[in-house]
């Protein structure tokens, strides 16, 4: 058995399907894990085998976005001394426990998840995605149930995951643990139960919308502002925002695309920022001689001050130095989080009545 930790335990990731990780991943979930890695024990998934659902085709992009994914993290100060970094391909037990949570779930209840419903009709799959698509939901189950965390940080568009790897937890539970369907969740451990029932933490921003107003921001949709845009196509990008409002004295809606940016970035800038943000919505909405220009120039530089930094360490993550850097976490953090997730599958299979034997696992 592995020696618990004092800490209550966090598992979260991201999926490397494109290229990098922009302002919606940091006010949705990011910006939690900084703030959480002291007070848990934290596990950080790079989601790198569910890239297959949709760039099955395009392996060497696949790995690129992998290390691009690390590299991320680390300049925006996620500390691999303080949370275990975890490649998704490297732990088999996950696609074990894949398939036995696959038997859970009516096939109805994945098919209807409302994020691969979204997810389907943004990226214009129709019927052609492979059957692995809707699977990588069940995935994101064992994903998270391999580690046991008590914590899930997402945004809200993927709280719809969260209930359903609940579900899961919930019932293996039940059916092999012998918890009765009455005992509350929380309790679900002392019970018995092998899984604590993980709930959501949504970020400061439950959903980010696009730079367009109109989807989410999304790597997909070129609607982002991504964390390694330099100063001035950061500047450009805020510059594009469309609000329709035709001059200065003309009052403004204060819950527009504009509106909740300044809320998100000005806003979230300690507390004079918070006060700024909401002079600048007082006066925007009163139509106090406040043009979108002047506002569009003043959050550019507010998003700017947030990225500096992260820009900088980024910076010093490119070439072979980086690479062997993001190797190293790697190697690191795939070997703590094997030894975590196979005490897992060997309790499940052992509920299951699956188990005929303890296997170990080495690290090349």
């Amino acid at each position: 058995m592995t020696t618990p930790s004092a800490k209550p335990r966090i598992l979260t990731g991201d999926t490397p399907t494109s290229t990098g990780l922009h302002l919606g991943h940091f006010v949705g979930s990011l910006e939690n894990r900084l703030a959480l890695q002291d007070q848990y024990d934290c596990y950080f998934l790079i989601a790198n085998v569910h890239a297959f659902t949709t760039l099955a085709a395009e392996p060497e992009q696949i790995r690129a976005n992998t290390i691009g994914i690390v590299k991320d993290w680390l300049a925006v100060g996620l500390d691999p001394e303080r949370s275990t970094f975890v490649l998704q391909s490297e732990i088999p037990a996950i696609a074990e426990l894949t398939f036995l949570f696959a038997m859970l779930l009516p096939f109805n209840r994945v098919m209807n998840n409302p994020t691969i419903k979204t997810e389907i009709d943004v990226k214009k799959l129709g019927d052609t995605y492979s059957f692995g698509f809707p699977l990588y939901a069940v995935g994101q189950c064992a994903d998270i149930l391999a580690f046991r965390p008590e914590l899930v940080p997402v945004g809200e568009d993927q709280e719809a995951h969260i209930e359903m790897c609940r579900a899961v937890a919930g019932k293996f539970n039940q059916m092999y643990c012998g918890v009765g369907n009455r005992v509350e969740t929380q309790d679900h451990v002392k019970a018995g139960g092998l899984f604590p029932i993980p709930k959501a933490k949504i970020g400061r921003v439950a959903r980010l919308v696009g730079l367009d107003g109109v989807q989410k921001m999304s790597k997909s949709l070129g609607n982002a502002i991504f964390l390694y845009d330099d100063p001035k196509t950061v500047q450009k990008k805020v510059n594009k925002i469309t609000t329709g409002r035709q001059s200065p004295t003309e009052p403004g809606d204060p819950s527009n695309v504009l509106m909740q940016y300044v809320e998100a970035f000005i806003g979230g800038q300690g507390t004079e920022g918070r006060a700024r943000a909401d002079e600048i919505k007082r006066r925007y909405a009163a139509g106090d001689n406040l043009g979108d220009g002047h506002v569009k120039q003043e959050l550019g530089e507010a998003i700017n001050r947030l990225l500096e930094p992260m820009r900088e360490r980024r910076a010093k993550l490119d070439g072979p130095e980086g690479d062997a850097r993001v190797q190293e976490v790697i190697r690191r953090g795939v070997a703590k989080a094997n030894v975590v997730a196979e005490e897992t599958l060997y309790l499940a299979k052992t509920a299951m009545k699956l188990e005929f034997g303890k296997r170990t696992l080495s690290v090349g």
